[in-house]
């Protein structure tokens, strides 16, 4: 990725805003690294505009036949041939869609070829697009080497973006706000380099956790995708045994992803169980380590709850001043989803206004 297309690279926020400003007559084609949530736009932009339908197209499974079929007709005793459209590209659903065309750099070249006049004119064959319809793409970046290249007349009829990793503060917000394993949480917090693109890493052996084109027989690794895997393998480690859970995360996230994060789960064992915090903040054990403590912290804001926001505030006014801080900090980002819990509540907000100092203490 050469220097201007790397600062101009965009986050998936950044993207979503534009597709709802230009999508209706533009086509947006995101290029980015895989595994980093570009097929997740398709729901952003269905909570954006909830009077149209969602059309997933995944053009890796299409062949040129499976766009549109032959449909038999008649006029004047004249046969003739109408072509209808797969339903999976919405022009039955008489209403505006949300089109989102999937892989598009991997489809074969006959269906990217089917697929231009839907993207620059919003029709295929003699059936138009419900008016304000939206219709984006998505591939992989082409350096990735899977497959993903777009001939210049194709790419001359659209717009292409290239979407950036995220940021691992903003992938612990989003994995706050979905249930994310708190101990993976805390494993990411303290590792920049999950979140590294290959284009800044030029031997793959530097950084053994991520996706390098050049790393040999490196099967799994890490991407934000799979790290979600990982947090439901985690989920699962009170009933599957620690060889067992080990090797599955292997298989997700990487030899070297694995080990280090199993490393980490070991601290859990110095975390409070949230019954022992509702129940009995003041004495409930306190985390001798920051790792452990910063997994207590993602685990309240993941989980807490309106009935024990008042025992929350006096056990975490136990934990040191770094900790409170990344607490507050992460409550009081705008898309918390648990937001108004928190601020609302009596206690915390007399705590708040005793130690505002501290509010901007940690960065995360």
């Amino acid at each position: 990725m050469n220097n201007a297309v790397a600062m101009y690279a965009l986050g998936l926020d950044q993207i979503h805003k534009a597709i709802l400003k230009g999508g209706m007559k533009r086509t947006i084609l995101v290029q980015g690294h895989m595994g980093t949530g570009k097929s997740s736009l398709l729901k952003m932009l269905g909570k954006s505009l909830t009077s149209h339908a969602m059309c997933y197209f995944d053009c890796t499974t299409k062949d040129l036949g499976d766009i549109t079929v032959p449909s038999l007709q008649t006029m004047d005793e004249q046969g003739f041939v109408r072509f209808v459209p797969n339903e999976e590209l919405g022009l039955h659903l008489k209403k505006p869609i949300i089109l989102m065309i999937d892989e598009y750099g991997k489809a074969n070249p006959a269906v990217k070829n089917s697929m231009l006049r839907i993207m620059l004119e919003r029709k295929i064959g003699s059936y138009e697009l419900p008016e304000g319809s939206i219709v984006f793409a998505t591939t992989n970046l082409g350096a990735e080497g899977v497959g993903d290249l777009l001939p210049p007349h194709a790419r001359n009829r659209i717009s292409v973006v290239t979407s950036r990793k995220p940021t691992w503060r903003e992938w612990v917000e989003w994995g706050i706000n979905n249930g994310v394993d708190h101990t993976l949480l805390g494993w990411v917090k303290d590792n920049d380099a999950l979140f590294a693109s290959f284009e800044d890493v030029k031997d793959p052996e530097e950084n053994q956790y991520i996706f390098h084109p050049k790393a040999v027989g490196r099967t799994a690794f890490i991407t934000p995708r799979s790290l979600e895997a990982a947090s439901d393998w985690l989920k699962e480690r009170a009933d599957l045994d620690t060889q067992s859970i080990t090797a599955l995360l292997m298989g997700t996230i990487g030899n070297r992803g694995a080990m280090d994060l199993m490393a980490h789960v070991q601290l859990a064992d110095q975390l409070p169980s949230v019954e022992n915090i509702k129940k009995d903040p003041m004495n409930a054990m306190v985390p001798k380590s920051a790792g452990a403590a910063t997994m207590v912290i993602y685990r309240a804001l993941a989980s807490i709850e309106r009935d024990w926001v008042d025992a929350w505030v006096t056990y975490m006014e136990r934990l040191d001043t770094e900790a409170q801080g990344l607490f507050v900090n992460n409550v009081r980002v705008e898309k918390y989803s648990r937001r108004d819990i928190v601020l609302t509540n009596r206690k915390f907000t007399e705590w708040a206004m005793k130690n505002n100092h501290m509010f901007s203490k940690d960065k995360q």
